[in-house]
């Protein structure tokens, strides 16, 4: 078994951070999104895995992930040129995968209890393909799966007017081999890209067996600056209460404040993640706060937010609901009401 993870889009919907920072590498509990993905591979046994990368971005990712050593992987980079979809991306991942089964992963999708249960029972009954779903309130916003009386998957709609269930397709999926003839037999969708839900109908229509397994905890699709923050709270608030995350392969969503942390005149309301060498002082932290590598705070509030390395709050501003990047900077010259930032790397904000 092997596996692909897609890192390849460009996230339009979290400028401007995506300016400098791959989606991917935006840290939520102080941990790389893409992080927590490997870990669950890793946690799953597989270890032959292939990072989907666009040439923009790609710099970045390998840059971060090395050659996968740190979670027990062996990675390989694979570009893809364009942004052709889904299916697409297992088209330029051919010579990687070879004949192996594999699972595809979406690398911004977090998923409670990780992917072991979806690997477990795909060696079970061992069919061509199998969905991961989960029950939306409004599956319209998704690709949605059909299912017979045992679970199968005899239909799926893309984004249905009038859909027929509300189990919504999630970003991971288990195939073996047959799903490259299936690809190889489908078009471009009206987007002009190849999806994975036309060649999963294919695979169907060649008479193939596709599967489904249901998702009964959370899944956290992080693909808007919301997302993220809930993404955030979830993980820190799953890490303080409950120490089975690292069976989810998420225990490295550290909670709590670092032990070289300088702490003066300071609330702390948990849960928090508050990384080595910051300074907070005459502030208040919390709830649902990370902080990342040196970050300052003097005189101020954060409060369900991500402020990522080396950001310096000072003045009397409360900081609410934001996502601030590297090394940026806000002053606040005198006391003003809450606000809520979203910035790329390197900004400066002054509040009058």
């Amino acid at each position: 078994m092997k596996a692909i993870v897609l890192c390849a889009g460009k996230g339009t919907r979290l400028r401007p951070l995506t300016y400098s920072t791959p989606k991917h590498l935006i840290p939520v509990g102080n941990r790389e999104i893409l992080s927590y993905v490997l870990m669950q591979i890793a946690d799953a046994g597989i270890r032959d895995v292939g990072i989907i990368i666009s040439p923009d971005s790609g710099g970045r990712i390998r840059e971060c992930l090395g050659d996968g050593e740190q979670w027990g992987l062996s990675i390989s980079y694979i570009v893809q040129e364009v942004p052709g979809g889904l299916a697409h991306a297992v088209k330029v991942s051919r010579e990687f995968l070879g004949d192996s089964d594999f699972l595809m992963f979406l690398g911004d999708n977090l998923i409670e209890g990780g992917v072991a249960p979806l690997l477990a029972g795909f060696a079970a009954s061992r069919p061509h393909g199998l969905v991961l779903l989960r029950a939306v309130a409004d599956p319209r916003r998704f690709g949605v799966a059909e299912l017979d009386a045992q679970g199968r998957v005899v239909r799926l709609v893309e984004k249905p007017r009038e859909p027929k269930s509300n189990l919504a397709l999630v970003g991971a999926y288990v195939f073996t081999r047959d799903v490259h003839d299936a690809i190889d037999n489908i078009g471009p969708s009206w987007r002009g890209e190849l999806e994975i839900t036309d060649a999963i109908q294919k695979l169907l229509d060649m008479g193939k067996i596709v599967v489904s397994h249901e998702l009964k905890g959370w899944w956290l699709d992080t693909g808007t600056k919301d997302d993220i923050l809930e993404a955030n709270r979830v993980l820190l608030g799953s890490s303080a209460t409950d120490q089975r995350v690292a069976v989810a392969g998420l225990a490295a969503c550290q909670t709590g404040v670092a032990a070289d942390v300088s702490v003066e005149s300071c609330e702390i309301v948990d849960p928090v993640s508050i990384a080595r060498g910051c300074v907070l002082r005459d502030c208040c932290i919390g709830p649902n706060v990370s902080l990342g590598v040196g970050v300052t705070v003097e005189g101020a509030s954060v409060t369900n937010s991500i402020l990522m390395e080396g950001t310096q709050v000072t003045g009397p501003v409360v900081v609410e609901d934001s996502i601030v990047g590297s090394r940026s900077r806000i002053v606040a010259h005198g006391r003003s009401g809450p606000v809520k930032l979203f910035l790329d790397n390197d900004s400066s904000v002054e509040l009058g």
